[in-house]
Protein backbone atom coordinates (compact mmCIF):
# COMPACT_ATOMS: atom_id res chain seq x y z
CA UNK A 1 0.00 0.00 0.00
CA UNK A 2 2.96 2.78 0.98
CA UNK A 3 4.63 1.63 -2.78
CA UNK A 4 1.49 2.23 -4.23
CA UNK A 5 0.78 5.71 -2.41
CA UNK A 6 4.30 6.76 -3.36
CA UNK A 7 4.01 5.84 -6.95
CA UNK A 8 0.47 6.92 -7.90
CA UNK A 9 0.06 9.73 -5.47
CA UNK A 10 2.80 11.38 -3.37
CA UNK A 11 3.92 12.84 -6.59
CA UNK A 12 0.82 14.85 -7.69
CA UNK A 13 0.00 15.35 -4.21
CA UNK A 14 3.61 17.48 -3.69
CA UNK A 15 3.19 19.39 -6.87
CA UNK A 16 -0.59 20.51 -6.21
CA UNK A 17 0.88 21.71 -2.70
CA UNK A 18 3.61 23.89 -4.32
CA UNK A 19 1.40 25.07 -7.19
CA UNK A 20 -1.25 25.89 -4.30
CA UNK A 21 1.53 28.02 -2.33
CA UNK A 22 3.54 29.60 -5.41
CA UNK A 23 0.30 31.10 -6.48
CA UNK A 24 -1.81 31.92 -3.10
CA UNK A 25 2.04 34.27 -2.19
CA UNK A 26 1.54 37.11 -4.63
CA UNK A 27 -2.23 36.20 -4.30
CA UNK A 28 -2.43 38.25 -1.38
CA UNK A 29 -1.37 41.74 -2.77
CA UNK A 30 -3.38 40.96 -5.57
CA UNK A 31 -6.32 41.06 -3.59
CA UNK A 32 -4.94 44.10 -1.56
CA UNK A 33 -5.01 45.98 -5.03
CA UNK A 34 -8.43 44.92 -6.49
CA UNK A 35 -6.84 42.99 -9.24
CA UNK A 36 -7.65 39.57 -8.57
CA UNK A 37 -8.62 39.16 -11.44
CA UNK A 38 -5.10 39.04 -13.50
CA UNK A 39 -4.81 35.29 -13.37
CA UNK A 40 -8.31 35.04 -15.48
CA UNK A 41 -6.44 37.39 -17.93
CA UNK A 42 -3.15 35.54 -18.06
CA UNK A 43 -5.26 32.05 -18.18
CA UNK A 44 -6.90 33.66 -21.42
CA UNK A 45 -3.91 34.58 -22.98
CA UNK A 46 -2.23 31.35 -22.40
CA UNK A 47 -3.54 30.26 -25.81
CA UNK A 48 -1.99 32.87 -27.92
CA UNK A 49 1.53 31.66 -26.34
CA UNK A 50 0.84 27.71 -26.72
CA UNK A 51 -0.52 28.54 -30.54
CA UNK A 52 3.03 30.47 -31.20
CA UNK A 53 5.06 27.59 -29.75
CA UNK A 54 3.75 25.38 -31.67
CA UNK A 55 3.84 27.26 -34.74
CA UNK A 56 7.31 27.58 -34.41
CA UNK A 57 8.32 24.74 -33.37
CA UNK A 58 6.08 22.08 -34.80
CA UNK A 59 5.43 20.01 -30.81
CA UNK A 60 3.27 19.99 -28.65
CA UNK A 61 6.41 19.24 -26.16
CA UNK A 62 6.02 20.38 -22.76
CA UNK A 63 9.04 22.66 -22.90
CA UNK A 64 7.94 24.21 -25.61
CA UNK A 65 4.44 24.92 -24.40
CA UNK A 66 5.52 26.16 -21.14
CA UNK A 67 8.03 28.47 -23.05
CA UNK A 68 5.12 29.47 -24.97
CA UNK A 69 2.84 30.19 -22.03
CA UNK A 70 5.44 32.05 -20.26
CA UNK A 71 6.65 34.60 -23.12
CA UNK A 72 2.60 35.09 -23.72
CA UNK A 73 1.76 35.90 -20.20
CA UNK A 74 4.74 38.08 -19.52
CA UNK A 75 3.84 40.15 -22.59
CA UNK A 76 0.02 40.63 -21.34
CA UNK A 77 1.03 41.82 -18.23
CA UNK A 78 3.40 44.18 -19.70
CA UNK A 79 0.38 45.74 -22.11
CA UNK A 80 -1.60 45.50 -19.01
CA UNK A 81 1.14 47.74 -16.89
CA UNK A 82 1.85 50.23 -19.94
CA UNK A 83 -2.30 51.01 -20.76
CA UNK A 84 -3.24 51.37 -17.26
CA UNK A 85 -0.06 54.11 -16.77
CA UNK A 86 -0.29 55.55 -19.89
CA UNK A 87 -4.26 55.86 -20.37
CA UNK A 88 -4.98 56.59 -16.59
CA UNK A 89 -7.67 53.65 -16.42
CA UNK A 90 -8.52 51.59 -13.58
CA UNK A 91 -6.69 47.94 -13.44
CA UNK A 92 -9.84 45.99 -14.89
CA UNK A 93 -10.57 48.08 -18.05
CA UNK A 94 -6.65 47.65 -18.73
CA UNK A 95 -6.86 43.57 -17.91
CA UNK A 96 -10.71 43.39 -19.91
CA UNK A 97 -8.87 44.83 -23.47
CA UNK A 98 -5.67 42.92 -23.28
CA UNK A 99 -6.86 39.54 -22.64
CA UNK A 100 -9.46 39.52 -24.65
CA UNK A 101 -7.56 40.97 -27.97
CA UNK A 102 -4.72 38.17 -27.07
CA UNK A 103 -7.59 35.23 -26.54
CA UNK A 104 -8.88 36.11 -29.77
CA UNK A 105 -5.42 36.85 -31.42
CA UNK A 106 -4.90 33.12 -30.55
CA UNK A 107 -8.03 31.77 -31.55
CA UNK A 108 -7.84 33.29 -35.31
CA UNK A 109 -3.95 32.10 -35.03
CA UNK A 110 -5.18 28.80 -34.21
CA UNK A 111 -7.43 28.58 -37.02
CA UNK A 112 -5.74 29.84 -39.31
CA UNK A 113 -2.24 27.86 -38.62
CA UNK A 114 -1.87 24.23 -38.76
CA UNK A 115 -2.19 23.83 -35.68
CA UNK A 116 -5.88 23.70 -36.13
CA UNK A 117 -5.33 19.89 -37.16
CA UNK A 118 -3.43 18.96 -34.56
CA UNK A 119 -5.12 18.08 -31.03
CA UNK A 120 -4.80 20.71 -28.38
CA UNK A 121 -5.86 19.37 -25.06
CA UNK A 122 -7.84 21.80 -23.72
CA UNK A 123 -9.13 19.86 -20.98
CA UNK A 124 -5.50 19.44 -19.62
CA UNK A 125 -5.49 23.15 -20.39
CA UNK A 126 -8.53 24.04 -18.25
CA UNK A 127 -8.23 21.19 -15.56
CA UNK A 128 -4.89 20.48 -15.37
CA UNK A 129 -3.21 16.91 -15.71
CA UNK A 130 -2.29 15.96 -12.28
CA UNK A 131 -3.45 12.90 -12.07
CA UNK A 132 -0.77 11.27 -14.55
CA UNK A 133 2.32 13.34 -13.19
CA UNK A 134 2.82 10.18 -11.37
CA UNK A 135 6.47 8.07 -9.93
CA UNK A 136 6.48 4.78 -11.58
CA UNK A 137 10.10 4.66 -10.73
CA UNK A 138 9.69 4.56 -6.96
CA UNK A 139 10.11 1.37 -5.27
CA UNK A 140 9.44 2.90 -1.13
CA UNK A 141 10.06 5.48 0.68
CA UNK A 142 13.78 4.90 0.45
CA UNK A 143 13.19 6.25 -3.03
CA UNK A 144 13.12 9.71 -1.67
CA UNK A 145 16.97 9.23 -0.72
CA UNK A 146 17.63 7.83 -4.15
CA UNK A 147 19.49 10.15 -6.11
CA UNK A 148 18.55 8.30 -9.57
CA UNK A 149 15.18 7.97 -8.72
CA UNK A 150 14.51 11.36 -7.31
CA UNK A 151 15.74 11.84 -10.95
CA UNK A 152 13.04 10.39 -12.57
CA UNK A 153 10.27 12.73 -10.59
CA UNK A 154 7.79 14.71 -12.67
CA UNK A 155 9.85 17.87 -14.03
CA UNK A 156 6.42 19.93 -12.98
CA UNK A 157 7.48 19.49 -9.13
CA UNK A 158 11.19 20.67 -10.00
CA UNK A 159 9.85 23.87 -11.84
CA UNK A 160 7.10 24.44 -9.12
CA UNK A 161 9.96 24.32 -6.22
CA UNK A 162 12.38 26.52 -8.24
CA UNK A 163 9.43 28.90 -8.77
CA UNK A 164 8.36 29.06 -5.11
CA UNK A 165 12.10 29.35 -3.64
CA UNK A 166 11.75 32.85 -6.27
CA UNK A 167 8.89 33.72 -5.47
CA UNK A 168 9.62 33.93 -1.54
CA UNK A 169 13.12 35.25 -2.43
CA UNK A 170 11.35 38.30 -3.86
CA UNK A 171 8.86 39.05 -1.44
CA UNK A 172 11.55 39.39 1.39
CA UNK A 173 13.88 41.56 -0.69
CA UNK A 174 10.71 43.49 -1.96
CA UNK A 175 8.69 43.36 1.16
CA UNK A 176 9.30 47.22 1.94
CA UNK A 177 8.46 48.78 -1.13
CA UNK A 178 5.94 46.33 -2.23
CA UNK A 179 4.09 46.84 0.82
CA UNK A 180 4.47 50.29 0.74
CA UNK A 181 3.20 50.71 -2.52
CA UNK A 182 0.38 48.57 -2.25
CA UNK A 183 -1.19 50.98 0.12
CA UNK A 184 0.37 54.18 -0.60
CA UNK A 185 1.17 54.80 -4.32
CA UNK A 186 1.99 58.53 -3.73
CA UNK A 187 3.86 57.77 -0.82
CA UNK A 188 6.12 55.27 -2.05
CA UNK A 189 7.15 57.27 -5.05
CA UNK A 190 7.61 60.34 -2.67
CA UNK A 191 10.25 57.79 -0.80
CA UNK A 192 11.64 57.00 -3.94
CA UNK A 193 9.84 52.81 -4.07
CA UNK A 194 9.16 53.23 -7.58
CA UNK A 195 5.40 51.98 -7.53
CA UNK A 196 4.88 51.39 -11.23
CA UNK A 197 8.28 49.22 -11.45
CA UNK A 198 6.83 47.06 -8.37
CA UNK A 199 3.81 46.66 -9.65
CA UNK A 200 5.32 45.60 -13.16
CA UNK A 201 7.08 43.47 -10.93
CA UNK A 202 4.27 42.07 -9.13
CA UNK A 203 2.66 41.20 -12.32
CA UNK A 204 5.58 39.46 -13.66
CA UNK A 205 5.41 37.23 -10.58
CA UNK A 206 1.94 36.56 -10.97
CA UNK A 207 2.48 35.66 -14.43
CA UNK A 208 5.34 32.93 -13.91
CA UNK A 209 3.41 31.55 -10.93
CA UNK A 210 0.34 31.00 -13.06
CA UNK A 211 2.27 29.69 -15.80
CA UNK A 212 4.03 26.89 -13.83
CA UNK A 213 1.20 25.73 -12.12
CA UNK A 214 -1.01 25.83 -14.99
CA UNK A 215 0.51 22.67 -16.47
CA UNK A 216 -0.79 20.62 -13.13
CA UNK A 217 -3.90 22.33 -12.03
CA UNK A 218 -5.01 23.89 -15.41
CA UNK A 219 -5.24 27.51 -16.47
CA UNK A 220 -8.61 28.04 -14.78
CA UNK A 221 -8.43 26.63 -11.42
CA UNK A 222 -5.41 29.08 -10.86
CA UNK A 223 -7.59 31.62 -10.74
CA UNK A 224 -9.26 29.76 -7.61
CA UNK A 225 -5.68 29.70 -6.26
CA UNK A 226 -4.85 32.64 -6.67
CA UNK A 227 -7.69 34.09 -5.00
CA UNK A 228 -9.42 31.95 -2.50
CA UNK A 229 -6.32 31.47 -0.07
CA UNK A 230 -5.28 35.41 -0.02
CA UNK A 231 -9.02 36.67 0.21
CA UNK A 232 -9.61 34.09 3.02
CA UNK A 233 -6.28 34.93 4.80
CA UNK A 234 -7.49 38.55 4.42
CA UNK A 235 -10.63 37.87 6.68
CA UNK A 236 -9.13 36.41 9.15
CA UNK A 237 -6.48 38.93 10.47
CA UNK A 238 -5.71 42.65 10.01
CA UNK A 239 -1.33 42.28 9.82
CA UNK A 240 0.18 41.86 6.68
CA UNK A 241 3.14 39.56 7.32
CA UNK A 242 0.66 37.09 9.79
CA UNK A 243 -1.73 37.32 6.49
CA UNK A 244 0.95 36.13 3.92
CA UNK A 245 1.36 33.26 6.15
CA UNK A 246 -1.92 32.26 7.02
CA UNK A 247 -2.69 32.22 3.36
CA UNK A 248 -0.02 30.17 2.52
CA UNK A 249 -0.93 28.07 5.27
CA UNK A 250 -4.69 27.43 4.00
CA UNK A 251 -3.60 27.16 0.53
CA UNK A 252 -1.00 24.15 1.37
CA UNK A 253 -4.70 22.47 3.54
CA UNK A 254 -6.77 22.97 0.76
CA UNK A 255 -4.04 21.22 -2.18
CA UNK A 256 -3.66 18.17 0.79
CA UNK A 257 -7.02 18.07 1.46
CA UNK A 258 -8.54 18.66 -1.77
CA UNK A 259 -6.58 16.22 -3.31
CA UNK A 260 -7.47 13.53 -0.24
CA UNK A 261 -10.95 14.18 -1.07
CA UNK A 262 -10.84 13.59 -4.90
CA UNK A 263 -8.41 10.60 -4.92
CA UNK A 264 -10.52 8.87 -1.85
CA UNK A 265 -13.57 10.57 -0.66
CA UNK A 266 -15.76 8.66 -3.55
CA UNK A 267 -14.40 5.52 -2.32
CA UNK A 268 -15.15 6.24 1.43
CA UNK A 269 -18.96 7.54 -0.19
CA UNK A 270 -19.31 3.71 -2.15
CA UNK A 271 -19.02 5.47 -6.13
CA UNK A 272 -16.29 3.96 -8.06
CA UNK A 273 -14.42 7.04 -9.29
CA UNK A 274 -12.63 9.33 -8.05
CA UNK A 275 -13.32 13.21 -8.75
CA UNK A 276 -10.56 15.73 -10.69
CA UNK A 277 -7.90 16.58 -8.06
CA UNK A 278 -7.70 20.53 -8.97
CA UNK A 279 -11.12 21.17 -9.55
CA UNK A 280 -11.68 19.68 -5.53
CA UNK A 281 -9.09 22.08 -4.28
CA UNK A 282 -10.22 24.83 -5.50
CA UNK A 283 -13.74 23.75 -3.98
CA UNK A 284 -12.05 23.30 -0.41
CA UNK A 285 -10.43 26.47 -1.15
CA UNK A 286 -13.82 28.18 -1.97
CA UNK A 287 -15.12 26.76 0.96
CA UNK A 288 -12.48 28.15 2.93
CA UNK A 289 -13.27 31.72 1.98
CA UNK A 290 -17.27 30.76 2.17
CA UNK A 291 -16.12 29.86 6.21
CA UNK A 292 -14.30 32.97 6.88
CA UNK A 293 -16.85 35.01 4.92
CA UNK A 294 -19.32 33.90 7.75
CA UNK A 295 -17.30 33.68 10.98
CA UNK A 296 -13.79 35.55 10.53
CA UNK A 297 -13.05 37.99 13.12
CA UNK A 298 -12.34 40.94 10.00
CA UNK A 299 -15.20 39.48 7.59
CA UNK A 300 -17.15 43.20 8.31
CA UNK A 301 -13.63 45.11 7.24
CA UNK A 302 -14.44 47.84 4.21
CA UNK A 303 -11.62 48.80 1.86
CA UNK A 304 -7.87 46.82 1.21
CA UNK A 305 -5.59 49.05 3.31
CA UNK A 306 -8.05 49.58 6.28
CA UNK A 307 -6.28 48.53 9.75
CA UNK A 308 -3.61 46.34 7.99
CA UNK A 309 -0.20 46.60 9.39
CA UNK A 310 3.21 45.32 7.68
Amino acid sequence: MDTEFIRLSLAPLGIAALAAVVCALPGNFLVLRRISLIGDAISHVVLLGVVGAFAVTGTLAAGAMLAGATASALLAVGLIAVIQHLGRIEPGAAMGVVFTAMFAAGVLWLEQSHGRSVHLDVEHVLYGNLESLLWLDATGWQSLLDPAALRTLPPALYRLAATLFMTVLLLVIFWRPLCASTFDAGFAASAGAHPFLTGLGLLITVAVATVMAFQAVGAIIVVAMLICPAATARLLTNRLAFQVLCSAALALLAALSGFILAAWGPGWLGYPHSLNAAGMIATVGGLFLLLAAMFGPCRRRTGTGTGTGT
